[in-house]
């Protein structure tokens, strides 16, 4: 299914979430790689990078590069990152002719439902790893925390909107979990639009996410230390 919010519904996702708002997340990243590395990440590869937001707060002085599967939500992280590379490409898939200090998928990972799709994508992270290279990935939820739940939020004005996200799980067997979403848009003139949408999500266990990171043949980093209140987990892999 093609999701009206990563192609035409794209340059919403300003209104939905202002810039700034991803400067503290931006900031504990970095952080987060800089600790797995034990040195200071220069170069960042993103999987899933969406409209390049928190990307866009990284250092100046590092090198970034995002890909994203959708060209609509490139043309947003390029117009966000103007003097980084973007590149069109599937996280499962891609390949670089280059390595990075560290790769990151942060929510990008919950659009990976099946372990087979889980396990591709950990490999495309290893190839882009130098040697000591480390791979951190920040589910939103893992199976076994998972509760139903809802959340909103959004901008006011013209141009506004609000979003409301409910997180529910028809199947508590199966690696998956819905979302169904309602945006109400309000353009310039004042005349509001309302979308309904419904997503599948992932939904691992935390043991699955580190058989990933050890199929892939990097070492799970367990001694990284987090703000809970920021990310509800963490998984980190170094590449030998």
């Amino acid at each position: 299914m093609t999701h009206r919010l990563y192609t035409d519904l794209a340059p919403w996702w300003e209104l939905l979430a202002h810039r700034e708002s991803h400067a503290e997340e931006a900031m504990l990243l970095q952080e987060l790689m800089d600790d797995a590395l034990g040195d200071r990440a220069q170069s960042i590869a993103e999987l899933g990078c969406g409209g390049g937001l928190i990307a866009s707060h990284f250092d100046a002085d590092r090198e970034v590069v995002l890909t994203d599967l959708s060209p609509s939500m490139m043309a947003q992280a390029q117009r966000n990152n103007p003097n980084r590379q973007c590149i069109e490409a599937d996280m499962r898939t891609v390949r670089l002719d280059r390595t990075f200090d560290a790769v990151l998928l942060h929510d990008a990972v919950m659009y990976l439902t099946s372990i087979e799709d889980l396990h591709a994508a950990f490999a495309s992270a290893a190839s882009l790893l130098r040697p000591g290279g480390v791979f951190l990935v920040i589910p939103d939820v893992v199976k076994e925390g998972f509760e139903e739940h809802a959340t909103s939020g959004g901008t006011l004005g013209q141009p506004g909107a609000q979003l409301l996200e409910w997180h529910w799980d028809p199947d508590p067997d199966d690696d998956t979990h819905r979302l169904d979403l309602s945006i109400l848009f309000k353009d310039h003139q004042g005349v509001m639009q309302s979308i309904h949408e419904s997503h599948t999500l992932g939904l691992f266990s935390s043991t699955a996410f580190v058989r990933a990171l050890m199929a892939a043949g990097l070492e799970p980093v367990a001694e990284l230390i987090w703000d809970d209140n920021a990310f509800a987990e963490v998984f980190c892999g170094r590449k030998a």
